[in-house]
């Protein structure tokens, strides 16, 4: 699904009205009725409520106007509040207030506190609120009265509001929350999505999102130069390919994983089995020597290669020659789970960088070994997948979490353009980038994901993938999705408390199952 900026939608908008010959009022008109549309769907009962809708003096209160009119001719108690002087309203939302008066309804203006918190008592006993205060071209801070409406709307929390386009406060382009914003149960925004209802926070802001089709020619869309995408079920279908009747193990691949260090040996366990559980016909952990009968005892189906390391227990540059060895014949090689950030370890994790002949996986530490020198993934042979968490893409770009978390689109599409890395920023919301500069969202997942162990899978699940032929931009897209969604039927099962990685592990296969061709 295509994701928008604010300032990418004002550009359909306007190529719609002058190129197309669309007159604004009409796409007003049908966003208007649209509205009702699924307000209607979500709220059968709406006819029995008492409604209020909440206009400003822009485009979003013209909206606005257009739904009270429809409620309002439907029979609906309706009470409509403009947060401006009448005489302030101009263009497109004139002419539908002036509709909206015309049928006998009654516009009740609030320029103050005082005439607010005489409204707000109908505000409170209402069955609905219809928000469409302020809309997408929003870019400042909410102040004054707007804002303490936004509040006091908020703290009515026995009464559902229903946002037009976005949640009044929401930045449509980066999802920020300008001081203050609604919470809103529904949201119906128009023509497409907007990158601010589909990451945090404004993401918590939007409820439940639905897209109201205004008439924007899809020859627009198409040419719109769009770079940013929602994923879901249907953009996955068909991508694993049906299993031969005659296939055999060596047929899916052989993942490589180098991993392991003393205290971590489980993480190169979740990764080897999590590579099995999602379809790979071999898996090799490459462990340090002392280390091997640990992960012997840890894992079955997944064999171990000890690599002499001098019983420090992590693995050294200077067995590159075994490692090199190791890598031949396989398909894809993941390093980084439990490996240590040691200074000989590091020097293995640039020679592999550098020298693999195929699709590498980068996590944990290996990302810890890599924020030391980034520019060591400019001289990798292969293609490169990185999954860091907001920390390590921190130490990646030398900046702080704060930073990444506030434009965690930019940060992965930057660092991906630069280094010609896939990168998969981990989070709520993970972000998929590619070097061309196309972003994909992920929207499974669940906060019972955050505990140890979670990156390990999904690093398994990603080379997993890799391993069976998936491209590393299609192998990080599924991986990340087939990992939030497992996560969320665990959740669905009980609270989203005390999930751990190992109950993901033997439900990949299922989770598979919808996506072969």
């Amino acid at each position: 699904m295509n994701i928008v900026t604010a300032q990418q939608m004002k550009a359909l908008d306007q190529q719609t009205i002058n190129d197309i010959g669309i007159p604004g009022i009409v796409l007003m008109e049908n966003a208007g009725r649209g509205t009702v549309e699924q307000i209607q769907r979500y709220f059968p009962d709406v006819l029995a409520k008492r409604i209020v809708v909440l206009c400003g003096r822009g485009n979003n209160g013209g909206d606005g106007f257009v739904i009270a009119r429809y409620l309002y001719n439907a029979g609906c108690n309706v009470k409509t509040f403009l947060l401006a002087p009448i005489d302030k309203v101009g263009g497109d939302a004139k002419i539908n207030m002036i509709v909206f008066q015309n049928m006998g309804a009654l516009i009740q203006e609030i320029t103050d506190e005082k005439q607010w918190q005489h409204a707000l008592t109908d505000v409170k006993h209402a069955g609905l609120v219809i928000d469409a205060l302020l809309g997408t071209g929003l870019s400042s801070e909410v102040r004054g009265l707007y804002r303490s409406v936004i509040k006091d709307v908020n703290e009515a929390t026995s009464v559902p509001v229903v946002s037009v386009d976005i949640p009044s406060g929401v930045d449509a382009t980066t999802g920020r929350i300008l001081g203050a914003a609604i919470h809103a149960q529904l949201t119906c925004t128009f023509g497409l999505p907007k990158r601010g209802h589909v990451v945090f926070p404004g993401l918590a802001h939007t409820g439940t999102l639905e897209i109201v089709d205004i008439g924007i020619p899809n020859r627009l869309i198409n040419q719109a130069g769009i770079t940013e995408y929602l994923l879901d079920e249907n953009y996955f279908t068909g991508s694993i390919p049906r299993r031969d009747p005659e296939a055999h193990k060596g047929t899916y691949g052989h993942v490589c994983i180098l991993a392991g260090s003393p205290g971590k040996t489980g993480a190169a366990a979740m990764a080897g089995q999590a590579a099995m559980r999602t379809g790979a016909g071999l898996v090799t952990l490459g462990v340090p020597e002392s280390l091997n009968p640990i992960l012997e005892a840890k894992v079955t189906e997944v064999m171990t290669e000890p690599i002499a390391d001098k019983g420090k227990g992590v693995l050294d540059s200077d067995e590159w020659s075994s490692i090199r060895d190791l890598l031949a014949g396989k398909t894809v090689v993941a390093l980084g789970p439990g490996l240590s950030d040691q200074d000989t370890t590091a020097q293995l994790v640039y020679r592999v960088i550098e020298s693999s002949p195929i699709p590498i996986v980068i996590d944990a530490d290996g990302l810890n070994v890599l924020a030391k020198k980034p520019t060591a993934l400019q001289q990798a042979q292969a293609p490169v997948i990185i999954t860091p968490h907001p920390g390590e893409m921190a130490r990646l770009m030398g900046t702080t979490v704060q930073s990444i978390q506030s434009d965690r689109i930019s940060c992965a599409r930057d660092f991906s353009r630069d280094y010609g890395a896939v990168v998969v920023l981990k989070g709520a919301r993970t972000i998929i980038a590619e070097p061309n500069g196309r972003i994909y969202i992920n929207p499974t997942g669940n906060p019972g994901l955050a505990s140890a162990g979670m990156g390990d899978v999904l690093t398994g699940i990603i080379a997993g993938l890799t391993a069976q032929g998936l491209t590393p931009l299609r192998a990080s897209q599924l991986g990340v999705f087939i990992h939030g969604s497992v996560g969320d039927t665990l959740a669905g099962e009980g609270a989203p408390i005390g999930i751990m990685a190992t109950d993901l592990i033997n439900r990949i296969p299922a989770a598979l199952s919808s996506f072969i061709e």
